[in-house]
């Protein structure tokens, strides 16, 4: 496991010792899943642009033409 030496605003240090206090994490373990939840953001927005720079012109709407036609649920009106 690496380490690394953060400095943070006092006001923002101060938040994040209380929200850990809250959740009965450290500040530590806090930090680090903030971290992991961005970075797991970030992969995700990556890929999803990948896959969609991969789609063919016209495809999504070949699909939607086998969907058959059917009145929308009550309440999934426009």
């Amino acid at each position: 496991m690496g380490a690394l030496n953060l400095r943070l605003p006092d006001s923002v240090h101060r938040q994040v010792r209380e929200i850990a206090r809250q959740e009965g994490v450290s500040i530590n373990l806090f930090i680090a899943s903030a971290v992991s939840e961005k970075v797991s953001a970030l992969t995700t927005r990556d890929y999803l642009m990948s896959r969609a720079n991969q789609a063919r012109d016209g495809a999504f709407g070949k699909v939607l033409d086998c969907v058959p036609q059917r009145a929308p649920i009550p309440g999934d009106e426009i």
